[in-house]
């Protein structure tokens, strides 16, 4: 039995972890994957208060992690599969048994979207990849193709470029919707070329990836691009989306994202949301860990309640 369960190890979850155990609240973070969510794949996080000019997105994720271990919080490799939020006791069932808590705060953070194109599900890991800072490596000395334009697209072509590959953003509008100061490093680059107007239409190969068709939208024209000796790697950023299944049969959510109040509670009492699967305007690593924070200091004011 837990005070606290904090579903998510990304910043929202972490922060919320600091604060609750800093609060004396008996706190359980569950995180199947990687600490840290998408922050922990991104190379570089220099928009973040106080990080260090070397700072990626791992180191932060690690430090927090420590942080709040520090303060008593525990952590267990767990998925939710579902919840049952009648009552005072909430009941987390889990790929590693069950749990139960007096609150529960639901901050699992996105997951890119797919393009849903012919191939791309086929060489996921053999060519494909959506996570630079993971498997940039492979393709240092070769040709890469990032998909989209706004910030998370441009960020991992400058981190691509760093490695030494050739790379390609493919974008299909006429301009990158990336921050001006990163769309400038971008159009600077010599080692970054961007495909203007143009779209990933299908992966094409054997084995693995050798080649992909795009499809040049002003021109009306597509066309094949083949692999040489060189390795060929493609990395789609187009987006993401909530990871709020488990929440589908509990709360009436709004296109998949969780609606809060200003101390980011939900509809159910008890149960609040932070970070990336809330609905709101911007998603940013400082605003989730804020929600973090907000959420965690929510649920120990109604602990000090409970406890009069």
């Amino acid at each position: 039995m837990y005070d606290v369960i904090i579903v998510g190890g990304g910043p929202a979850g972490l922060t919320a972890a600091i604060y609750c155990g800093r609060a004396n609240l008996k706190t359980l973070v569950l995180e199947p994957e990687l600490e840290g969510g998408q922050m922990a794949m991104t190379m570089e996080i220099a928009n973040y208060p106080g990080a260090n000019e070397d700072d990626t997105g791992m180191d932060l994720a690690m430090r927090m992690g420590k942080q709040a271990r520090t303060f008593g919080a525990e952590f267990a490799r767990a998925s939710v599969e579902s919840l049952t939020l009648d009552g005072e006791d909430k009941v987390l069932a889990t790929t590693d048994g069950e749990y139960r808590a007096r609150a529960v705060i639901a901050a699992t953070g996105s997951r890119p979207h797919t393009l849903g194109i012919p191939g791309e599900e086929k060489f996921v890991s053999r060519g494909i990849s959506y996570c630079a800072t993971c498997d940039g490596a492979f393709y240092q000395t070769g040709d890469v193709y990032v998909i989209g334009g706004g910030n998370s697209a441009v960020e991992e072509a400058l981190y691509l470029s760093g490695l030494g590959a050739k790379v390609h953003i493919v974008h299909r509008r006429d301009q990158l919707r990336a921050e001006a100061y990163l769309a400038d490093l971008a159009l600077k680059d010599e080692n970054i070329e961007i495909l203007w107007n143009t779209e990933l239409k299908e992966v094409i190969g054997d084995v693995t990836a050798d080649g992909l068709v795009l499809y040049n939208n002003k021109e009306d024209k597509s066309y094949t691009v083949k692999k040489d000796d060189k390795p060929l790697g493609i990395f789609i950023y187009v987006g993401a989306r909530p990871r709020t299944e488990f929440l589908a049969d509990v709360l009436e959510l709004d296109n998949g994202y969780v609606p809060v109040d200003a101390e980011q509670r939900t509809a159910v009492p008890g149960l609040f949301a932070a970070g990336d699967i809330v609905a709101k305007k911007f998603r940013q690593v400082i605003n989730a860990c804020g929600e973090g924070c907000t959420a965690a200091m929510a649920v120990a004011l109604d602990h000090v309640r409970e406890q009069k």
